[in-house]
């Protein structure tokens, strides 16, 4: 009996230690095959899933990312980073509430001299946290940021309760390589923190063809992460200055204090975020 009572006592020492760690974990999304989120955390709105469909229906579905053209009901915006320019078309009509929270935030000057602070060569660079304005090195980078609906003017309970707002999932947007999409700490949970895919290799294998649009799983052989689909609102699609956020995925990390080899030595900052151009419908 006194054996196995100091066998639960260890293990519930274990359990509250590895609960304890979850807790402390930064908002990011998860490395590939390793998810180092934050303990999930529920939003007022329930989070948008990605519908079931035909694989002749999924055929048929507009898939706006494929193309560089920035129609009317897109909008166009232009980040300004110390490594160049970086074009990217947003998705109002499949995604409003994160266009519309990153735009607002852009023009309110949210994003200004901001960091990528978080970067992983042949994955995604990271940036979105205000925190990183006032100290680009800072240890907690990743862990601040909140949506425009969260306090101040904007406040909507029912859109942010304070946990962030919900998952827009669809099946016309995908994390192929310069896909833009939100960053969160689970399901509906998006507050300012934002990614952008960056791989470049074929992941074709990691996809089921009967799932994907034939154009998309194409897509797939440039790059991208297929295992993000479903669980990361994708908003956005770079047109211009791929080249920059290659460049941005190579600067030289190292290992911050979840012991992941992601913190840049010399962060790139973006100096400002330029909207171009506003959907008109």
């Amino acid at each position: 009996m006194k054996k196995s009572n100091k066998m639960t006592t260890i293990l519930g020492i274990v359990i509250v230690i590895l609960l304890a760690l979850l807790i402390m974990a930064g908002l990011r999304v998860g490395n590939k095959q390793k998810n180092t989120d934050q303990t999930k955390q529920e939003s007022s709105v329930k989070t948008t899933k990605r519908l079931s469909e035909s694989k002749a229906k999924l055929n048929k579905e507009v898939l706006p990312q494929l193309t560089t053209t920035v129609s009317d009901n897109e909008s166009l915006v232009a980040l300004h980073t110390t490594q160049g320019d970086i074009k990217i078309k947003l998705f109002n009509k499949y995604a409003p509430l994160a266009v519309e929270n990153f735009l607002t935030h852009a023009k309110e000057n949210y994003y200004n001299n901001t960091t990528f602070h978080r970067v992983i060569k042949d994955f995604m660079i990271q940036g979105g946290d205000p925190k990183s304005a006032e100290d680009a090195k800072a240890a907690d980078l990743g862990r601040g940021g909140k949506s425009i609906w969260a306090e101040g003017a904007h406040k909507d309970s029912k859109i942010d309760s304070g946990n962030g707002f919900k998952n827009e999932i669809t099946n016309n947007l995908y994390n192929i390589r310069g896909s833009l999409a939100m960053a969160n700490a689970g399901a509906d949970t998006n507050g300012s923190q934002f990614f952008i895919n960056q791989g470049n290799k074929d992941v074709t294998k990691q996809i089921s063809a009967k799932k994907y649009p034939d154009k998309i799983i194409k897509a797939y052989q440039n790059g991208g992460n297929p295992s993000l689909d479903g669980n990361y609102t994708v908003f956005g699609q770079v047109v211009e200055g791929l080249d920059v956020v290659d460049k941005i995925a190579s600067s030289a990390v190292k290992t911050d204090d979840n012991g992941e080899n992601s913190k840049p030595e010399n962060p790139v900052k973006i100096e400002s975020i330029e909207v171009l151009q506003t959907a008109t419908k």
